[in-house]
Parts: structure tokens; C-alpha cells; sequence
């Protein structure tokens, strides 16, 4: 299973922007995309944004397209998530994984990090 720690969260205002850091170390198993995640209190975690190992593809949830973008340093297994503009509706705990078929991961979640904006 892929190993992942996340850094980068913290407290935000509105409007303000953060970076999310993921190490990743896939041991045995190769990885094909990087994928962020959160979880909100009182919701199902849910996908944020997906990019592909060599860069050429991302998807991103509708409620954050146009503020976040996905990044990935392969040399440095690490994969970024710059957020701006937040909102508070974008307080969370931010988890990375490597994706899977049909919306599955192939890594063990980790302990994420929280993000909270705000108003």
C-alpha cells in the first residue's frame, strides 16, 4: 500500500490562500495519479482533485475548479495542492491517496491535515 503524509494545513480568513504538501512512497506498488481529498464534519469524504503521474490530466470537483490546482514533482514524490480563494465552506480535513478504479484508493489513509477558513 501507498504511504502518504500530508502538510500545509492551517487556519485562513476568507479569500486567502494555502499549499498543500503530500509525500508519497509507493513501496512495491507504482503510481499512476495523485489524488486529493477531504472531509468535511458531518459529510462523506469526497474527491477535490485527481491529476495524472505525468501531469497531462486533472479533474477537479466542481466547487473548487478555478481556485485549486493540483501538482505533482515526481523526482521529489510529492504532490502539491495550491488553494486560493477560500471559503469557508472549504474547511476540511485534506487528505492525499493514490486513486484506484472506479473510486477506490490503493493507499492507507493517513491523518490528513485540517484546513480552516474563516469568514
Amino acid at each position: 500500500q501507498a504511504q502518504l503524509v500530508e502538510s500545509g494545513g492551517g487556519l485562513v480568513q476568507a479569500g486567502g490562500s494555502l499549499r498543500l504538501s503530500c509525500a508519497v512512497s509507493s513501496g512495491t506498488f507504482s503510481i499512476n495519479a495523485f489524488g486529493w481529498y477531504r472531509q468535511a464534519p458531518g459529510k462523506e469524504r469526497e474527491t477535490v482533485a485527481v491529476i495524472s503521474i505525468d501531469g497531462s490530466t486533472t479533474n477537479y470537483a466542481d466547487s473548487v475548479k478555478g481556485r485549486f490546482t493540483i501538482s505533482r514533482d515526481n523526482a521529489k514524490n510529492t504532490v502539491y495542492l495550491q488553494m486560493n480563494s477560500l471559503k469557508p465552506e472549504d474547511t476540511a480535513v485534506y487528505y492525499c491517496n493514490v486513486p484506484g478504479v472506479g473510486g477506490s484508493v490503493l493507499g492507507y489513509w493517513g491523518q490528513g491535515t485540517q484546513v480552516t477558513v474563516s469568514s
